[in-house]
């Protein structure tokens, strides 16, 4: 939350008022001098002359709160935050600015991204004055960052009960719309949408579904986006409510969404197109989690509209057909242990290359290597995995095949590596077979 130097300078003016009946007429002089610069945006100054202000009452309420404050525009949180406080300890249980200061210590919690002690401040300033809008919405911005988005509403429309022209609460009220509307709500609202039928009387799931597709198209500024692609939007596309009013807000109708779905499909194709992606390819793209961009009717997908916007900045966040999925960080670190254990086994990390001399040399499955000659495989992506050799292993001389080949082949490119015995190696040899049969399958369980 931000004072705005308009609602600090209005505070800033009152307090003069209250000013401590025995303040000195030096303070009194300093802290018009102060505000007269703070009216005049000059919020260094005013901040270096509160400062005077201080030094010369250390109690004055006034003095502190008009520093407090300064220093909150001036976004120098750690000192706004001190001064509240010492504001705090000097003003009485019952001073009409007990509820702003908890709720000013509230917004410096909040952009300190410290939810909980923001929470205990807001709540704090409510019990002081339970009309302070700026400590309703704060307290509703943290029940939305908990999730919590019915709670959150809740405290918006309190704001808005006592501040109907609220721009702030009426925003963020208007955003969670599909979180907190009742059923009967939200069929009204499709109905002003033209996108039921007007004696509807239930809601399906589907309806539920498009009326969050709708609503969110309208708040990334889809309406701005038609009335930019036509010389006039046509007015089968919008909706106006509250015509001539404080209250006015315009709002898609289904067809004006389904036009604008369309639209931004075709936007995306050829924002794709531009990229670098083969046309045949572009319906065929995947977001980094491997889902689909592109619905069937050639529309985006909300995935695919994220990625388009990543597009639009020529930032790379989608999959051509061939490419694989990438590990999720979680599934990276996993990848990361698990080597590192194989390593400390003393397993040897063997190249896909060494992988095929293998079923070359063995005429074994990869799925054989594994299950039964020493081969370890960690997948990494669709088409990416990592190969490890199990080392020699005297109780288990099957298990230890696959590093004898890697050993013997290494040993051709460096004669100081030392290839192990291995007795089913040398019976192999000795009777001219392979370990695999033609088939690919094992030529003794």
């Amino acid at each position: 939350m931000r004072v705005t130097p308009l609602f600090l300078l209005s505070l800033l003016m009152g307090l003069n008022v209250a000013a401590v009946a025995n303040a000195t007429g030096s303070v009194d002089s300093c802290l018009e001098k102060g505000k007269k610069s703070f009216a005049a945006k000059e919020y260094t100054q005013a901040k270096t002359l509160f400062e005077q202000c201080v030094k010369e009452d250390p109690s004055s309420v006034d003095s502190l709160l008009s520093l407090a404050g300064t220093c909150l525009t001036l976004d120098q949180l750690n000192e706004a935050e001190k001064y509240f406080k010492k504001a705090l300890e000097k003003m009485g249980k019952k001073s009409p600015y007990v509820s702003y200061t908890y709720s000013m210590l509230g917004d410096i919690a909040l952009k300190k991204q410290k939810n909980k002690e923001a929470l205990d401040f807001y709540t704090k300033s409510l019990q002081s004055n339970a009309a302070n809008v700026n400590s309703l919405i704060g307290k509703g911005v943290i029940l939305e960052y908990q999730e919590d988005k019915v709670g959150a509403a809740e405290f918006y429309r309190s704001a808005l009960a006592v501040e109907p022209l609220n721009l702030i609460a009426r925003q963020r009220l208007i955003n969670l719309e599909p979180d907190y509307f009742t059923d009967a709500e939200m069929l009204t609202a499709l109905k002003q949408r033209y996108a039921v039928a007007p004696d509807a009387k239930t809601l399906t799931e589907e309806e539920r579904q498009l009326f969050a597709d709708i609503h969110s198209a309208e708040q990334r500024k889809g309406i701005e986006y038609l009335k930019n692609r036509y010389t006039k939007i046509p007015v089968d596309y919008t909706v106006i409510l509250n015509k001539g009013t404080e209250f006015e807000r315009e709002i898609l109708t289904l067809e004006g969404y389904n036009t604008l779905q369309k639209h931004i499909g075709q936007d995306a194709f050829n924002v794709f197109q531009r990229a670098g992606v083969p046309v045949q390819s572009i319906f065929s793209l995947r977001n980094m989690k491997g889902e689909k961009l592109f619905k069937e009717d050639s529309t985006l997908t909300k995935s695919g509209f994220f990625v388009y916007t990543e597009a639009l900045q020529n930032r790379k966040a989608f999959l051509l057909p061939e490419e694989s999925v990438p590990p999720t960080p979680a599934r990276l670190e996993q990848i990361s242990k698990r080597v590192e254990d194989l390593r400390n086994q003393g397993f040897v990390q063997i190249s896909s290359s060494e992988k095929k001399m293998l079923e070359r040399e063995t005429k074994c499955f990869e799925k054989v290597l594994r299950q039964q000659f020493g081969l370890v495989v960690i997948p990494v992506t669709n088409k990416k995995k990592y190969y490890f050799a199990s080392p020699n292993d005297q109780l288990d001389a099957k298990k230890s095949i696959s590093y004898f080949y890697v050993m013997k082949e290494r040993a051709k490119r460096n004669p100081n590596i030392t290839v192990p015995n291995n007795m089913i190696i040398e019976s192999l040899r000795y009777n001219n077979a392979t370990l695999c049969l033609d088939d690919g399958l094992p030529l003794f369980e």
